[in-house]
């Protein structure tokens, strides 16, 4: 029986006890939301489901009832596999390849030019590398079934030469403290890890005299403050011509303040629904409204960013977490700040432009 077929069985064997409110995706498993039929007794929805092939986990809060189904499988491997590898040395090519290019050399037509490209390749990934593993030491921490981060190689003329990192989570996230750290991980981690690249970068760079149709990086809160404190007094009709391991570090910042925009499942969408529970949807959907003029009158990457989330998440609003209503505690009042400090350090109005 397919996983789809399990899960609507187990879906008609809790319509014989419940009214069935809604239902939707989550992940590989649904979601279904529902109360008990007049003159049923309690527990008769874990009795309705009690034996079947499934994974199923209840949840109760602000009078509402549902279960998350999915179908049983085995666990998330965390050792590594045959894809994790080619992945993996997939993405360190594209990234050499990717350094090698941001150094002048065609490595198409001298390909042995690749490895010019290790100072990029070696920090990005680096960057990436201690990104997902913040979120993989919190899942394990929480004991969320997680496996070992995929990366993805984006071959030229992606200048960056990756897409990213993931892990899978599989099985629901316990609580709301879990939520907050394993979204909150990663960001914080990555951040600590790119600004030291960015500074050391800033640091081998050299100025240059800007000249037209050049193309040129944004400045964050922080860019400019490692600027005036490494390059103070530059001259009009001037610009710092980044190290590839400083471009390495702003990536990472880059990246960092784009994981931690408060939609769906993104890293800041686990953080925002953690800290504001459905209010989260509300937050959301007003991020993504003001792609439309933030794309208009700062930079057409914001109206490409704002497609992309809805073509791969289809919707800002998280999936549902028990007991995200409780009052907040310090300790997370406190990461949520954190993570809220280093969004506005790390945001770029305009991310790249051409003279």
């Amino acid at each position: 029986m397919a996983a789809s077929a399990k899960i609507e069985n187990g879906v008609q064997f809790l319509s014989r006890v419940a009214i069935i409110d809604r239902r939707g995706k989550l992940g590989d498993g649904e979601v279904v939301f529902y109360h008990l039929m007049e003159g049923t007794e309690k527990g008769a929805d874990r009795a309705a489901l009690e034996g079947l092939d499934l994974d199923i986990n209840y949840y109760h809060e602000n009078g509402r009832s549902y279960v998350i189904l999915r179908e049983r499988v085995r666990r998330a491997s965390r050792r590594l596999s045959r894809a994790h590898v080619l992945l993996f040395l997939a993405t360190v090519l594209t990234t050499l390849a990717a350094g090698a290019i941001l150094n002048g050399h065609n490595v198409f037509q001298e390909p042995w030019t690749i490895i010019q490209g290790w100072p990029f390749s070696l920090t990005l990934m680096a960057i990436l590398v201690i990104h997902e593993s913040g979120h993989y030491f919190y899942a394990r921490r929480h004991r969320v079934d997680v496996s070992l981060p995929y990366f993805i190689p984006a071959p030229p003329p992606i200048i960056i030469g990756t897409f990213g990192a993931f892990i899978k989570m599989r099985g629901p996230i316990p609580n709301r403290l879990a939520l907050l750290e394993i979204g909150a991980a990663g960001p914080i981690a990555g951040f600590l890890a790119a600004v030291p690249a960015l500074i050391c970068g800033l640091h081998l760079s050299t100025v240059v005299e800007i000249e037209a149709g050049g193309f040129f990086l944004g400045d964050s809160l922080l860019m400019k403050a490692a600027t005036a404190l490494m390059f103070p007094g530059l001259e009009p009709g001037t610009d710092i011509l980044l190290h590839p391991v400083g471009f390495a570090g702003w990536i990472g910042l880059l990246v960092t303040m784009l994981n931690l925009l408060p939609l769906a499942q993104l890293d800041g969408g686990h953080i925002a629904y953690a800290l504001l529970g459905n209010r989260q949807e509300w937050l959301g959907r007003a991020i993504l409204v003001a792609f439309i003029p933030m794309g208009i009158l700062l930079s057409p990457n914001w109206l490409f960013w704002g497609f992309l989330i809805l073509i791969l998440m289809r919707t800002v609003k998280h999936p549902p977490v028990p007991n995200v209503n409780r009052p907040l505690k310090p300790y997370e009042l406190l990461i949520g700040l954190a993570c809220l400090f280093i969004f506005i350090l790390c945001f770029i109005p305009v991310p790249f432009r051409m003279s």
